[in-house]
C-alpha cells in the first residue's frame, strides 16, 4: 500500500494541482480511500469520503454559476443537462486521470490488486475529496476556482461540439505554419500563500507570444495560449 502522507508525494501533488495548502494533511486525507481502512494496524484512522462529500458540492455549485455566466441565454432545462455532464463520474474521472490522481490513491492491497489507482468511481472521489479539501483550507473561492481549473476547458466548451483547448489548437496551427511547438514557462506564484495567482508565458523560437494569468499552473497555461492564438490570428 502507497502512504501519500510522505512529504515528497504530497509536494508532487500539489505541484500538479498548482495550489500549496497550509494543511497538507487535508490533501494527504484527501487520497485515502476507503479500502486502506482495512490494513490492521497501519491503516489510516479515516477515508476520503467525508471531504468527497463537500467536494461534491462545491464541484456542483461552481459548475452551475459558470454555466449561469457563460450562457445568459440558456434556459433551466439547458442549463441542468450540462450541469449534470460536467460533474458525472466519467467526466470528473477524465480530469483526475488526467492530473494522474491515481498514482496518489492509498489503496488497500485488494483494491490495488483489482487495478483500483484506475477505476473510474475512485479517480472521480478523489478529484471531489482534494476539492473537498481545498474548502477546508482555503475557503470557497480558492475551491471553486480549483473545481473548475481541474474540470479545463470542458466548460467552457459544453455549448456544442468538443472544440480542441487552447493548448491544443496553438500547437496545431503552429505546426500547420512550420513553426516549431510552445514552450510554457510559468513563474513563482504571487498573492497571498491561500490564494496564489500563477503567470505562464508562452513562448516560440525564444520570443513570448502570449501570456496568462489563474489560480492554477494549467488555467494560467490556458489564458497564455489564448493570448497567443489571439495575437496569431
Amino acid at each position: 500500500m502507497r502512504s501519500s502522507g510522505e512529504g515528497e508525494g504530497l509536494a508532487e501533488l500539489s505541484g500538479r494541482l498548482g495550489v500549496g495548502f497550509s494543511d497538507p494533511g487535508l490533501l494527504a486525507l484527501a487520497m485515502v480511500h476507503p479500502s486502506a481502512l482495512n490494513e490492521g494496524a497501519s491503516a489510516p484512522p479515516e477515508s476520503n469520503q467525508r471531504l468527497e462529500f463537500l467536494g461534491d458540492a462545491v464541484v456542483g455549485l461552481a459548475v452551475a454559476a459558470e454555466l449561469y455566466r457563460l450562457h445568459p441565454d440558456w434556459d433551466e432545462g439547458r442549463l441542468t443537462l450540462a450541469r449534470s455532464e460536467l460533474v458525472s463520474g466519467r467526466t470528473l474521472a477524465e480530469a483526475a486521470a488526467e492530473l494522474g490522481l491515481g498514482e496518489f490513491l492509498v489503496l488497500g492491497r485488494g483494491e490495488e490488486a483489482q487495478g483500483g489507482r484506475a477505476r473510474q468511481s475512485n479517480l472521480a472521489a478523489a478529484l471531489e475529496a482534494v476539492v473537498g479539501a481545498r474548502l477546508l483550507d482555503a475557503g470557497h473561492g480558492p475551491a471553486a476556482a480549483l473545481a473548475l481549473a481541474l474540470l479545463g476547458d470542458r466548460v467552457a466548451d459544453a455549448a456544442g461540439e468538443a472544440l480542441p483547448s487552447a493548448p491544443t489548437a496553438l500547437q496545431e496551427l503552429l505546426h500547420a505554419r512550420g513553426s516549431p511547438s510552445p514552450v510554457y514557462l510559468a513563474s513563482e506564484p504571487s498573492g497571498e500563500p491561500h490564494a496564489p495567482v500563477y503567470t505562464v508565458s508562452v513562448e516560440v523560437d525564444g520570443a513570448v507570444i502570449g501570456r496568462g494569468s489563474g489560480p492554477s499552473k494549467a488555467s494560467a497555461r490556458r489564458e497564455a495560449a489564448r493570448a497567443a492564438l489571439g495575437r496569431l490570428s
